[in-house]
Parts: C-alpha cells; sequence; structure tokens
C-alpha cells in the first residue's frame, strides 16, 4: 500500500480525506478504457465472446457491492433486453437461481476477498455461469478465479465506510454497460460516456458548494434515532446506499424505502420532526416523488431533497434542498452519493463517533 496515500495528508479523518479522493480515482478507472473520441476499450479485459448472447445476467455483492450491483441493473436493463438479476452473495449459494453457461455473473468486490462473495462466486461456477470480477485489488482470490476481471483504480481506502470503492464500481458499471450494448447491438450510449468523463469535475463542484452546507445540517442528526432515505427508480439504489452509510458511521437506524411505497405502510412512521433524506434525480419521476414528500411534509417530516432540475419547484416537498450539476441521469448517483456520504462524514463526527472504525464492523469480511 503507498505510504502517501494512507496518511491522511492533513484531513482530520480517511474518510473524508476518500471522499476528496473521489474523483481523481473516477478518472483512473476510466484512463485506457475510453478513447479521445468516447471509443470503448476492453476487448484486452473482456472478451467479446463472454458479454455475447447471454440468456440473463446476475449480479452478486454485499453491502455497498450490493447496491453497486442495483446500479449496476438498472443501466444493463436500459442498454439491454437481457434478464439482469441481483443476489446477495450470502443468500446466492441456497437459492436455486437460474445459471448457465448463457449466463454472465458479475461479482463485485472490493477487497477481492470477502468470503460470502467468493463462496457464492465458486457455486455460480459451479453451475457453468461466466465469472467476471469487478474488484480493486490485484492478485485477490476473486480475480485469481474469475474468468476475466476489471479492475477499479480506486487505490488504497482505510475508512471502513466505503466511499471512492463505491463510486469507482459505478465508473466501471457505466463502461461495462456501454461494451455490452455495443456487442450485442452495435452501438452504446455516447452521450452518457461523454458525460460520465466530467463527472469528476462535477463532484469537485458539488463539494466546493455544500460541503459547509452540510456540516451544519449535520447537527439536525445529532440525536436523531432514525431517518428514512427515499427514492424511485435508479434514487432508490442510491437511497440504499446512504441509508447504509449513515447506519455504519453514526449508529442511527436508517431505512431506505422506494418513495411509491411509503403510502402503503410506512408512512404511519411519519411524525413532526422525522428525518428524510429524500432524492429526486430522475426525470419521468421526480413529480411523483415530489407529490409524496408533499404528504410527508405536511405530516412534519423534516426533509432533505437532492435533486437535479433547477426549474422544479420543491417549496412545499423539502425544508432543504440541494441541487446537483446537471448531467445524464443514468450518473445522477455518483453525484448525489458524494452528498450523502459527507452528510454521514459530519453526523458521525459531531455526535462523537469513531468516523473511520466503526464499531464492530471490518473493511473486508474474510468469514461466512
Amino acid at each position: 500500500m503507498c505510504e502517501i496515500q494512507t496518511k491522511k495528508q492533513g484531513y482530520e479523518h480517511f474518510m473524508l480525506k476518500e471522499i476528496y479522493e473521489q474523483p481523481k480515482a473516477i478518472t483512473d478507472t476510466i484512463a485506457g478504457r475510453v478513447g479521445a473520441n468516447n471509443e470503448l476499450d476492453l476487448t484486452g479485459e473482456i472478451p467479446k465472446n463472454m458479454v455475447k448472447n447471454l440468456e440473463n445476467i446476475i449480479f452478486i455483492g454485499c453491502g455497498t457491492a450490493y447496491h453497486a450491483s442495483l446500479f449496476g441493473k438498472h443501466l444493463l436493463e436500459e442498454y439491454t433486453d437481457i434478464y439482469v438479476s441481483v443476489e446477495f452473495a450470502s443468500e446466492y449459494p441456497y437459492k436455486k437461481v437460474r445459471t448457465n453457461e448463457r449466463t454472465l455473473v458479475i461479482v463485485i468486490s472490493q477487497s477481492g476477498e470477502t468470503a460470502d462473495t467468493l463462496s457464492a462466486m465458486r457455486a455460480a461456477a459451479a453451475k457453468g455461469g461466466k465469472i467476471l470480477a469487478i474488484t480493486n485489488v490485484v492478485g485477490s482470490t476473486i480475480a485469481r478465479e474469475a474468468d476475466a476481471v476489471m479492475y477499479t483504480h480506486a487505490g488504497p481506502e482505510v475508512a471502513v465506510a466505503s466511499t471512492k470503492a463505491y463510486v469507482c464500481q459505478l465508473t466501471c458499471l457505466c463502461l461495462l454497460a456501454a461494451y455490452i450494448q455495443e456487442q450485442n447491438y452495435g452501438r452504446f450510449d455516447q452521450d452518457m460516456i461523454k458525460e460520465l468523463k466530467l463527472i469528476p469535475e462535477k463532484i469537485n463542484q458539488t463539494l466546493a458548494v455544500y460541503e459547509g452546507t452540510l456540516e451544519s445540517y449535520a447537527n439536525r442528526f445529532r440525536d436523531a434515532g432514525d431517518a428514512f432515505f427515499l427514492g424511485r427508480g435508479l434514487d432508490y439504489a442510491s437511497a440504499m446506499e446512504g441509508q447504509l452509510k449513515l447506519k455504519e458511521t453514526t449508529y442511527i437506524h436508517g431505512e431506505a424505502l422506494a418513495g411509491g411505497e411509503l403510502r402503503h405502510g410506512p408512512m404511519a412512521l411519519i411524525e413532526p420532526d422525522v428525518l428524510v433524506v429524500a432524492l429526486a434525480t430522475q426525470p419521468e419521476l421526480v413529480d411523483k416523488m415530489v407529490s409524496v414528500l408533499k404528504e410527508a411534509k405536511t405530516r412534519g417530516a423534516d426533509i432533505l431533497l437532492l435533486a437535479m432540475d433547477k426549474e422544479k419547484d420543491y417549496s412545499e416537498a423539502a425544508d432543504k434542498v440541494l441541487l446537483i450539476p446537471e448531467t445524464h441521469p443514468l450518473l445522477a448517483p455518483m453525484l448525489t452519493v458524494v452528498l450523502m456520504q459527507t452528510l454521514a462524514y459530519y453526523t458521525a463526527k459531531v455526535r462523537g463517533c469513531d468516523v473511520d472504525k466503526p464499531r464492530n464492523l471490518v473493511k473486508s469480511v474474510t468469514v461466512e
């Protein structure tokens, strides 16, 4: 591990340092895989025949890697007609999941040593699935045993709560989804890839504008026992990662809900001053999300809304609105997650938690 990267370099905690390292990590992950004219170059890592004529695709991961898998599922459903599913690594070996030689199994693990994920990968391989690993560690067990490997280039991540490893996983999944689309349909979403190259600067912009706001807003969470994270479509996957960051760093009970489900029972838990972090970045779902947030707000919820459309009126839907820079809607999670990571960081700090080493947690879970 490079010594300079494992020092805090003036940051109070590794987690904050690693939040700020995300733009470079994304740039490094894209480097060599996208040309000057946005052409893709992944054939050296992933053989073309590995991603063609597929019957189904299965994502396998745990924790943050599972949430990255949900993002990947959404992209592949957008860009292909292939059936895509996501499985918890800890559950996959014990389920009758259809897997054969026309199945691409995408295994995601930051360390490449996650025991549950390794067990699931071996079970999938035994059923004939083609294994593609996405990992950060060269030479790790998962990397060695997979049929092909796509490395993230996040660099060392010291804080237990994953930040830059997650956004690099999302970056790889954007490239992979475009590659699978290209190999199966002879084209890919050039606009998405073009925008992906701009995400590092947009993360820098987001942090520059809102870090101080989030540091102040964290005081609302100082004595909280619960918080809800709401999103629809792709924003729901982001909400799941947001609630996990809050849980593991602050010990506040967080719950992620698909926005439309709030009316189907959980609205009973909404009362004055209950904390809600909501996401509304997907154009076709913004109005529906705003509608349910208005109901929650009339019941007294304290709502922080992360949105992208600057023309919308959110005044009746939220107490505070943070607007991310405009980008391709499928890339919005790479900006909203930075805000949620930063909120979790400052909340952990104001609550006096051990930010980099949360209780009961380890960086890599190597037992089942």
